[in-house]
């Protein structure tokens, strides 16, 4: 009899699961309000929005390094690469948006807001990356 071959998943480690899946509501919070903003030209919006991307660059700067040092651990296929890829693209951007915040509230639109949709759009692609279980290949 032969044992039925199923690719062996890896689980993200529960700390990096926290760091990375707090990515998604920060940077979702300062797309909110940089819309709020948008419609109501209400300046405290965009304090908001300024605090949430520094919240969400802190969280993903840390998953960035949990990821950086699980990229030379072991192989693990096409999304090893891609995942801090993305991850880092996010940061990078996330990091422009929150030098584009730090101009005065006028300034920031209509780029603050852009940047706000491509970061979150990023976040989101990279949690999903990340808890997407990484095959390791056969177990026996």
């Amino acid at each position: 009899m032969s044992a039925i071959e199923r690719p062996h998943r890896t689980r993200i480690h529960p700390l990096h699961a926290f760091l990375l899946a707090a990515t998604v509501p920060l940077f979702l919070g300062a797309l909110l309000s940089d819309a709020a903003y948008a419609r109501t030209q209400e300046i405290q919006w965009t304090n908001f929005a300024s605090w949430l991307i520094a919240g969400g660059l802190v969280f993903a700067g840390a998953a960035l390094l949990w990821a950086a040092v699980d990229y030379f651990r072991a192989d693990r296929g096409l999304r090893r690469h891609l995942y801090p890829l993305v991850l880092l693209a996010a940061w990078v951007l996330g990091l422009v948006n929150a030098f584009t915040h730090a101009k005065d509230a006028w300034a920031t639109m209509p780029e603050g807001l852009v940047l706000s949709v491509i970061v979150t759009v990023l976040a989101c692609i990279a949690t999903w990356l990340g808890f997407s279980g990484r095959n390791t290949g056969r177990t026996p």
